[in-house]
């Protein structure tokens, strides 16, 4: 099979396509004939090395996982031991941190991850993107315990991260400010579009005073917002939440004394550890068979070109997600 690989860190330039030998599921596994995959900044941190904690789940000073890929939709092509949820040709999506392999014709997936079947009407493409942001927004909204009636900020919400968050808070009744630093050209409305209540444009300030104050949750999702200047937006024990470690690992350090100041009713800050499991993708391919999420796709690539792809995503330019299509079956 093709897949992509990287055998040193570095940027786009590192991943090559090659052959390799295809997958065998094991115990509890199903193996994934991919037709669509992403890529999203949990890829481009593997592939990179930054920050430093990927270099510890990829292994140093090489990496230890060599096939890049967390995100994938496609169909099965075979169940390993003990597989009953699954059937060979049922359409699933699904995401593997930590193991990666989903840039490849093929990747084996334990059942009890995060994969779930597609829902009906949805495109591969499309649902290839729906479970990496998604599941993130949704650690936020978990740690948070935001709910009906609550008022949010969403920092970065054209990110695939920022997207998914806006949505959530919809479906649960929250009032959403999107702040981002642009709107695509063809889709000025993305934002309202998806669920946001207001939306403010930055300028060269990263928080404009339009965008007001006493938020119950300010969620930085790309990791550009600070607890310092998340605090005037806050209500008093309101709380910060970011995707990101911070400079220096600042919000692990910020969560570890959260509690205690969440207790004086101060604002406070949690991070957002993630759960993966088949619950959590049920939950989120429910959503999205609703209608009330549907991954934001920017821009579509095929696999040889997957190199471009990796380049566009540094740029830092993306609005939603960026998926790439694997070349039909000969």
């Amino acid at each position: 099979m093709r897949a992509a690989v990287r055998t040193e860190y570095g940027g786009p330039e590192v991943v090559d396509l090659v052959d390799l030998p295809e997958p065998t599921p094991g115990p509890g596994e199903i193996l994934v004939r991919v037709h669509a995959t992403t890529v999203n900044r949990t890829d481009c941190a593997y592939r990179s090395g930054h920050p430093w904690i990927n270099k510890a789940v990829c292994g140093w000073p090489r990496p230890r996982v060599q096939v890049l890929g967390s995100e994938y939709a496609g169909v099965v092509a075979a169940l390993g031991r003990g597989v009953e949820q699954y059937a060979v040709g049922d359409r699933v999506l699904g995401f593997v941190e930590g193991r990666a392999g989903a840039h490849a014709e093929l990747v084996a997936v334990p059942v009890g991850s995060l994969v779930a079947p597609v829902p009906e009407g949805i495109e591969m493409a499309e649902a290839a993107a729906g479970m990496e942001g998604a599941h993130y927004a949704h650690a936020c909204l978990r740690v948070t315990g935001i709910g009906r009636g609550d008022r949010a900020l969403v920092h970065g919400a054209t990110g695939g991260i920022g997207s998914a968050a806006v949505q959530l808070m919809r479906a649960e009744g929250v009032e959403v400010t999107a702040v981002c630093d642009r709107l695509p050209p063809d889709r000025p409305d993305l934002l309202t579009e998806i669920g946001a209540a207001h939306v403010v444009v930055q300028g060269r300030e990263r928080v404009p005073a339009s965008v007001g104050s006493g938020f119950d949750v300010v969620l930085d999702a790309t990791g550009h917002l600070s607890f310092r200047e998340a605090l005037p937006l806050l209500r008093p024990g309101g709380t910060y939440v970011s995707s990101e470690l911070g400079r220096g690992a600042q919000n692990l350090v910020l969560a570890a004394v959260g509690p205690l100041a969440r207790a004086a009713g101060r604002r406070h800050a949690r991070f957002p550890f993630p759960h993966a499991d088949a619950d959590l993708a049920a939950h989120l391919a429910g959503l999205m068979a609703s209608g009330a999420y549907r991954p934001v796709v920017d821009r579509t690539y095929a696999f040889d070109d997957l190199r471009e792809a990796y380049a566009y995503v540094d740029s830092g330019r993306k609005v939603g997600n960026v998926v790439v299509v694997m070349p039909p079956r000969s």
